[in-house]
């Protein structure tokens, strides 16, 4: 269940950084009953724009496909790329 706090609880940095390394999702932060930011922690946002990037190659591999592009059979594709790269 997402956290939310009052702007107010920014004081506290040490109880606000608990939260966000507690939880493994964001922390919204409301500003005269609006959402107005969201905090999380370094090791959550970095998991996020991994997945965001995974998704984005996913959708260019599938538009790739749909336009006609090549498939690959993946064990050819490894056994090049061991020989390229291989010691």
């Amino acid at each position: 269940m997402p956290q939310i706090r009052p702007i107010s609880e920014l004081r506290n940095t040490n109880e606000i950084s608990e939260l966000c390394h507690s939880n493994a999702e964001p922390l919204f932060i409301t500003k005269n009953g609006y959402g107005d930011l969201v905090v999380m922690s370094m090791e959550h946002y970095e998991q996020n724009l991994a997945m965001m990037e995974l998704y984005k190659k996913l959708g260019e591999a599938e538009a790739n496909l749909a336009g006609g592009g090549e498939l690959l059979d993946g064990a050819d594709v490894f056994t090049e790329l061991r020989k390229k790269y291989a010691q």
